[in-house]
């Protein structure tokens, strides 16, 4: 089992990698407020009252190319809340398909692994 100081100190880490990427996502995204753990790309501009054909596929073509972008922040998102949940449930560090205790250098490199090494995908 991980120590209180350990833990304390991951979930500083988590903490701190969530709020940086809520502030990525809002600048490329928008949450879906039905659902906070879904989040669509924007083109950045929300006024698309123009009909001028370039600009109204610049527009796209950033909505397009921030929905990649925001899928894969938004999958580090979803991953790191997990984390602080099972903190919270006292399961954390524990691998979720064999129940081996998580490496502690593997958490320190990614505070939101949910597997062991032998288990990850």
């Amino acid at each position: 089992m991980l120590d209180k100081r350990t833990t304390a100190k991951l979930e500083e880490k988590l903490k701190q990698e969530l709020a940086t990427l809520e502030i990525e996502l809002a600048d490329i995204g928008k949450e879906n407020y039905m659902n906070p753990s879904d989040w669509h790309g924007t083109n950045g501009d929300l006024e698309t009252g123009t009909a001028d054909a370039t600009i109204l596929a610049d527009r796209f073509e950033a909505k397009t190319t921030n929905e990649g972008i925001v899928t894969e922040l938004e999958e580090r998102f979803n991953h790191i809340k997990e984390a602080l949940g099972r903190i919270k449930k006292g399961t954390y560090g524990v691998c979720e398909k064999c129940g081996a205790m998580i490496p502690i250098a593997r958490l320190e490199a990614n505070p939101a692994a949910s597997t062991c090494i032998n288990c990850a995908e």
